[in-house]
């Protein structure tokens, strides 16, 4: 009797552990950037409700970044650095899209400690991972790009083989990794009612992480009509840091993402791009809304922390650049807003914050142990350090470095090292550069001193002279 009592107290202790955990709703939103895609944050032309009441229920990182890309498809390696807690010279490919064996991924962690772990959406990196990651799932994507109303989509294979291919309706000359497609409903609205799905049949004692990567507002920005019709782009705003054309060659003009505006860019074309780019960002709130209220109607919300943000931003005109294969502000700093248990409300913190090291702060927030493989740091919970200093990569031939308000970028190209030297305080479009400013010699070689030493300290080993002389990796156009 008594080794029944000392079991059934067991028992009760591990569920009453259980329960003491917050559930994890973690929303991923693909190519949204930062500045003006969230109205509570200062997007006054775009529409955000729900995103709106997350901002106002919760902690809002408005210097959040990714550190870059290995690749011209940025969120493969940025998908990579989020799930593994590590930085992009020690994720242990060089395109970034397989995750190594070795590397500790986030749901894997959280499964060790007890969460149920659940994948919906797009996932950039390899089948393997996802199921290492999460113990189940639902309409997966495993590609980087697509026609929103035609999305290959897989069922969870407990196997991790995914071996299936189907032709792409409408065009049985391509094949897809697929088993399944919902031709003629759009991406977001599939993923959410995977999501919803997931929460209302939810029945375990233990709490889960779900994870729901969405693969909007990414182009082809296709959306139901409604929501275009939202938005005049006679209300839209000109970018303050449009440009006809980028200044000079920052080795990766002509990659897919330029090619979809005319050369040179042109204000009227480029608001039609934003327009289309705020509608499926209110389309996508709309789904992020469902979410939330299911989390209510089931009565989960009150013990769950939900987290929003993006895999990296985008262009659209500023800097007469429209993809997210450089390291200005537009294309590196990402949204970040967690709300939920025990969160702060209503609260913005402007401490940097890398997309990676959301891994250790979730740790944090949920008792879990960070794993060694972890390099991120936690800016939530115990031990936190808040950093100074922000580094940024595009493949090999762009480097930056941020250190308080001031940021240095660095282009190897063809030969040609080119610098921008910009004061972000006053300056946050990244519009004058300060190079040959009499007054800025002395914080330019601080700065040159700083990159190198980030260089050093993030394992960034590249001969920049040698590799910028064009990097000749080959990358197909569409690979997004």
């Amino acid at each position: 009797m008594k080794t029944q009592h000392i079991f059934s107290f067991l028992a009760v202790s591990v569920i009453q552990s259980f329960a003491q955990k917050p559930n994890i709703v973690f929303i991923l939103a693909d190519d949204q950037r930062a500045h003006g895609t969230i109205h509570a944050l200062g997007g006054n032309e775009v529409i955000t409700p729900n995103i709106d009441e997350l901002v106002k229920n919760g902690t809002s990182f408005t210097n959040s970044y990714i550190m870059g890309g290995s690749q011209p498809a940025v969120s493969a390696p940025s998908r990579n650095m989020l799930m593994t807690g590590r930085n992009l010279f020690s994720i242990g490919t060089q395109n970034g899209i397989n995750i190594a064996d070795n590397q500790t991924t986030m749901g894997e962690c959280l499964g060790k400690a007890g969460y149920e772990t659940y994948g919906i959406g797009k996932w950039h990196n390899n089948p393997s991972a996802f199921n290492r990651t999460f113990q189940g799932g639902n309409d997966i994507f495993f590609g980087g790009m697509g026609d929103q109303f035609k999305v290959p989509l897989n069922y969870y294979d407990p196997t991790g083989r995914y071996n299936n291919s189907m032709p792409i309706p409408g065009d049985n000359s391509k094949k897809a990794k697929a088993d399944h497609f919902f031709v003629g409903k759009h991406s977001s609205e599939i993923f959410k009612d995977a999501a919803l799905k997931f929460i209302k049949e939810y029945t375990e004692k233990k709490p889960f992480f779900l994870y729901v990567a969405f693969t909007s507002p990414h182009d082809p920005r296709k959306m139901p009509p409604k929501y275009l019709a939202m938005y005049d782009t006679a209300n839209i705003s000109t970018p303050k840091n449009f440009l006809s054309v980028h200044p000079f060659d920052n080795g990766e003009l002509t990659i897919r993402d330029e090619k979809l505006a005319a050369f040179p860019r042109n204000p009227k074309e480029i608001k039609c791009h934003i327009r289309d780019y705020y509608a499926m960002i209110t389309h996508l709130d709309d789904q992020v809304g469902e979410i939330i209220q299911s989390l209510k109607d089931k009565g989960l919300y009150e013990n769950t922390i939900i987290i929003y943000t993006g895999d990296n931003g985008l262009a659209l005109g500023q800097h007469g650049l429209m993809g997210k294969q450089n390291v200005y502000e537009h294309s590196v700093k990402v949204p970040l807003v967690i709300a939920g248990k025990n969160i702060e409300k209503g609260k913005i913190n402007s401490n940097f914050v890398y997309l990676f090291d959301i891994f250790p702060t979730l740790c944090n927030l949920t008792g879990t142990p960070i794993p060694a493989t972890v390099q991120g740091r936690p800016f939530m919970g115990r031990n936190v350090k808040p950093r100074t200093t922000m580094f940024y990569a595009y493949r090999n031939f762009q480097r930056a470095v941020r250190k308080g308000d001031w940021k240095l970028i660095e282009y190897f190209v063809n030969g040609v090292q080119t610098e921008q030297l910009f004061n972000l305080k006053s300056d946050p479009f990244e519009i004058q550069n300060l190079l040959n400013e009499t007054g800025a010699k002395q914080t330019l070689e601080i700065m040159r001193a700083e990159l190198k030493k980030q260089r050093v300290l993030n394992n960034d080993n590249v001969d920049l002279v040698k590799a910028g002389i064009k990097d000749t990796e080959a990358f197909k156009d569409g690979h997004e």
